[in-house]
C-alpha cells in the first residue's frame, strides 16, 4: 500500500495543505515546530482513528475553528481509495470513502499504516495502558471486525462501573450479573485475540531486535492477564474470567470500579529472561520499541491483502547511533512506502535518501526530487 496525495483543511497548525508522495523513501524536512508530524499524524489517524500524540479530537482541529478534514488518494495492489474523514469539534464525525457516505470505521479498512514515533518508548518504559493500546490497534489493523468487539467491550465496562458506582452509593445492583455476561462475552473474544496475536508477533519483533541492536538476545512478549489471578479457577478464558469477577465482586463494590478484565491487563516486554521496562538500558529500549513497530509491518504485510503497510518514521533518526541509523534503513528500505520527518537532513541514511518536502510554519515549501 502506499499514499498517493494528502490533503488538509484546518488540521492542527494547517489552513489547507496538499502533498504528493512518491514509491519508496519519502522526507518531510524541516526544523523543530514546524508542522512535520502533523502531516504524518493525519495518515496514522487514517489508520487507527486516534493520534499517537493526544487522547481527543478537539486537539486536533486548527485553533478557532469547527471541524477538519483529512483526505487520502491511496493505492492498494491495482485499486485507487479516495478516503475522507470531517473531524467536528462538537458533534460526531464523518468519513466517506470514494465520495460515498461510510462510518468512519470504515475508513480504517482501507489505510493501512505503522507509525513509530519518540512517544514510542512508551511502549518499553510506560504504563501498561500504552501496551494495550498498541495490541489492539494492531489487532483491529489486522481483523477490522473487533472494531466492533472492542467497542462493545468499552461500553460493557462504562455501564458495568456505572452501575457499581450506583451501589457503592447504597443503590441497587440487581442487574450486575446480567453486565457480567456482557463483559465476559466480549472480553473473552478481545483477551483471546491479544494473546493469539502476541504469539504471532513475537518471533517477528524478536528477528527485528536482532538486527537493530546488532545482537541475537531472548526477546519475549507474555500477556499478563488480570483473570489469572489465585482462587480464579481454571478451564477456558470464558470461565476463568467468570470465576475472576466472582472473587473480585466484593472490592468492585467497596471501590466501585471493575478491578478484572482486559482493560487492567499488561504485556510483559522480556529481554533475556528479564523485564525490559525495568532493566533495559535507554538504547535497548529505543530497539525494542522500533523492533515492536517493524514487527508488527512484517506481521501485517503477511495477513494483509494490500501488502505492505506505509511505514512512517517520525524523527527517529535523530535519537539512533550511526550503526542502529544504518540497520534501520536496511530494514525499512525494503518497503514499498516509507515517510521520514527529520530536523536534519544529515541523519537520514543515504540509503533512504528520497524525494525531500521541506516545511516551514505549515507551509510546504518545496520538494526536491530523489
Amino acid at each position: 500500500m502506499r499514499i498517493l496525495r494528502l490533503s488538509l483543511t484546518d488540521w492542527r497548525n494547517y489552513r489547507t495543505a496538499e502533498i504528493e508522495f512518491v514509491p519508496g523513501p519519502n522526507v518531510l524536512a524541516g526544523s523543530n515546530g514546524q508542522g512535520k508530524t502533523n502531516l504524518v499524524e493525519a495518515i496514522g489517524y487514517l489508520t487507527t482513528l486516534s493520534s499517537h500524540r493526544v487522547a481527543g479530537d478537539a486537539a486536533l482541529i486548527r485553533a478557532g475553528e469547527d471541524s477538519a478534514v483529512v483526505r487520502a488518494v491511496v493505492v492498494a495492489g491495482e485499486r485507487e481509495v479516495l478516503a475522507e474523514v470531517l473531524l467536528n469539534r462538537s458533534g460526531p464525525n464523518r468519513a466517506q470513502v470514494n465520495r460515498s457516505a461510510v462510518r468512519p470505521r470504515e475508513i480504517t479498512r482501507n489505510v493501512s499504516s505503522v507509525l513509530f514515533a519518540p512517544e514510542d518508548l512508551a511502549l518499553v518504559r510506560g504504563e501498561p495502558s500504552a501496551r494495550r493500546r498498541f495490541l489492539d490497534e494492531l489487532l483491529v489493523q489486522r481483523t477490522p471486525r473487533l472494531a466492533g468487539v472492542v467497542a462493545d467491550y468499552d461500553r460493557a465496562l462504562k455501564q458495568r462501573n456505572g452501575l457499581l458506582r450506583t451501589a457503592r452509593a447504597g443503590g441497587d445492583f440487581g442487574t450486575l450479573d446480567i453486565w457480567d455476561e456482557r463483559l465476559i462475552a466480549t472480553g473473552t473474544e478481545l483477551l483471546d485475540a491479544r494473546t493469539e496475536l502476541a504469539a504471532e508477533l513475537e518471533p517477528y519483533v524478536a528477528e527485528q531486535y536482532a538486527v537493530l541492536a546488532g545482537e541475537d538476545q531472548g526477546v519475549a512478549l507474555e500477556p499478563l492477564r488480570s483473570i489469572d489471578v489465585d482462587g480464579a479457577g481454571e478451564g477456558s478464558t470464558a470461565e476463568r474470567f467468570a470465576a475472576a469477577l466472582a472473587v473480585a465482586r466484593r472490592r468492585e463494590l467497596e471501590r466501585g470500579i471493575t478491578l478484572v478484565g482486559p482493560h487492567r491487563d499488561d504485556l510483559v516486554l522480556g529481554v533475556n529472561g528479564l523485564p525490559a521496562r525495568s532493566h533495559a538500558s535507554h538504547g535497548e529500549s529505543w530497539s525494542f520499541a522500533l523492533a515492536l513497530r517493524l514487527g508488527s509491518v512484517e506481521l501485517l504485510r503477511r495477513a494483509l491483502p494490500t501488502g505492505d503497510p506505509i511505514v512512517i518514521l517520525d524523527d527517529v533518526f535523530a535519537e539512533l547511533d550511526e550503526k542502529r541509523r544504518t540497520r534501520l534503513a536496511g530494514q525499512v528500505g525494503r518497503y514499498e512506502q516509507v515517510l521520514i520527518t527529520a530536523a536534519v537532513e544529515g541523519d537520514i541514511p543515504e540509503a533512504l535518501a528520497g524525494r525531500v518536502t521541506h516545511i516551514r510554519a505549515g507551509e510546504i515549501v518545496g520538494e526536491v526530487p530523489a
